[in-house]
């Protein structure tokens, strides 16, 4: 068995180790630093500050590179140990009083099937109030969740930074067949479904310039890449159905969506065919979350997903690999 570091002091500060231990994950402060929410500069003095408590250098650093001392890696397991402690101790006093307040979940779009799964943890937990809000995509949503004033959201998750994610858990609930919002005498309109080769020389709006919905802009690349399709440029943000469908009659540009996007007066939804394009949808909270909303949230979504098949891919059904490997897995 290992030994701590000797002259380890008998106190140190959580927010020290938390540091150290980001550096050691990410090998690379910016990422560190990004990954918890602090300037680069606030972590590099926690990990200095560390290394002065220790009596220990515990990294060597260049411009390029950073790696761990033997010093550091003899740290590493403790760290890690001390922090999942500290977590479970939070989560365990968080308990008694969680089901007092409410647990915030934002379903993005009102409409969709996710409103399903919401009502059905409502049945599973009555004592507690799950209160619902439409505001923003994953991207935003996370920051929120992460800084403790949100606590679900739905979305893609493959398409958050790295350093977010790494906040973050998930659930993988459902794949979402994608579709186009079409403007009223759009050529084409007159078709039931839309190939995605039909899209060439168009310019789809799919929220590029919108900060909230960032993995939403990146799946959309992903998906025209090589097939002539370009991203409309950034317009003004639109709220309700009457100005977007304002926006939409003015600049005439094709809206990318899924197919159970709710109507938009002038204009038609066409599911997008061959291939099928998928939108990945998972339930996402902050590590650490304790609130018997969340469990039943995370237990409506999983008896709806088996039930309606939500997670059973198409054959001819198109997504990112990452994105793949994600929904593969389980929080």
């Amino acid at each position: 068995m290992v030994t701590p570091p000797s002259g380890t002091p008998r106190d140190v500060a959580p927010r020290l180790l938390r540091a150290f231990a980001a550096v050691a994950e990410e090998r690379h402060f910016t990422r560190a630093a990004a990954r918890l929410y602090v300037a680069q500069q606030a972590l590099s003095r926690d990990v200095r500050r560390l290394e002065r408590e220790l009596g220990a250098e515990l990294f060597v650093r260049s411009t390029r590179h950073v790696a761990m001392t033997t010093e550091g890696e003899r740290l590493l397991p403790y760290a890690r140990r001390v922090l999942e402690a500290q977590e479970e101790l939070a989560a365990a006093f968080a308990r008694g009083s969680a089901a007092s307040r409410p647990l915030l979940v934002d379903l993005n779009t009102p409409g969709l099937a996710l409103g399903r799964v919401l009502e059905r943890a409502r049945g599973l937990a009555p004592r507690c109030e799950l209160m619902a809000r439409f505001e923003s995509g994953l991207t935003g949503a996370a920051a929120e969740i992460v800084a403790g004033r949100l606590d679900a959201s739905f979305g893609r998750y493959a398409g958050l930074p790295e350093g977010l994610r790494a906040a973050l858990a998930q659930q993988p609930v459902r794949y979402e067949p994608m579709a186009v919002l079409l403007p009223d005498g759009h050529p084409l309109a007159a078709l039931d479904e839309v190939p995605l080769g039909r899209l060439a020389g168009e310019r789809v709006y799919a929220g590029a310039g919108n900060d909230r919905t960032a993995e939403w802009t990146d799946l959309a690349r992903r998906l025209f890449a090589g097939r002539g399709v370009e991203i409309a440029p950034p317009a003004p943000m639109a709220v309700g159905p009457e100005e977007s469908a304002r926006v939409m009659a003015k600049h005439r540009h094709p809206i990318l969506a899924v197919v159970g996007f709710p109507g938009l007066p002038g204009a038609v939804l066409r599911p997008l065919v061959d291939p099928v394009p998928l939108s990945p949808v998972s339930l996402v909270w902050r590590h650490g979350t304790s609130h018997p909303g969340l469990d039943a949230l995370r237990r409506a979504a999983a008896e709806l997903a088996a039930a309606e098949g939500w997670l059973n891919r198409p054959a001819d059904g198109w997504l990112p690999d990452t994105d793949a490997l994600i929904m593969m897995s389980r929080a």
